[in-house]
């Protein structure tokens, strides 16, 4: 588990890491005892990137992150993700972040243990729908 999230992070951090000095660049371990779907949250972050555990039981609702590229790695379950389109009852939020109802005229991709889906900081995206539980990582890089 641990290998898949540093390699996650490692694919998700190629754009940043061509811009910055790489004396600046830590290696970071995270023991696997430290890593685990029963209370998901933070794994780590800075001031590039943010690491998550999240799981879904239900269809949650539209984001749009202004400053953020978003990948997710699936661990365990389907979903039905959507993204691009119009978004339905968009509202702005602090920072960059906007929420909404819908989105209608998206590309819907199903995803499945194994999958990587790169979100880049702009693009809506949006669980529709959940088969059960499903369980990602979420490696966030700050523009």
């Amino acid at each position: 588990m641990t290998i898949r999230l540093l390699t996650l992070a490692a694919v998700s951090l190629t754009f940043t890491l061509r811009a910055a000095d790489p004396s600046e660049i830590k290696v970071t371990h995270i023991d696997q005892s430290q890593v685990n779907f029963i209370k998901p949250g933070k794994v780590l972050e800075n001031g590039e990137f943010k690491i998550a555990m999240s799981k879904r039981d239900k269809p949650g609702k539209v984001e749009i992150h202004a400053h953020d590229t978003d990948t997710f790695y699936i661990v365990d379950g389907e979903a039905e993700f959507v993204t691009g389109g119009t978004v339905v009852d968009q509202k702005d939020g602090p920072n960059g972040e906007s929420s909404g109802k819908e989105i209608t005229g998206g590309e819907t991709h199903h995803l499945t243990k194994g999958d990587v889906m790169v979100i880049p900081r702009g693009t809506p995206h949006w669980f529709k729908d959940v088969k059960g539980q499903i369980s990602y990582y979420v490696v966030k890089v700050v523009k």
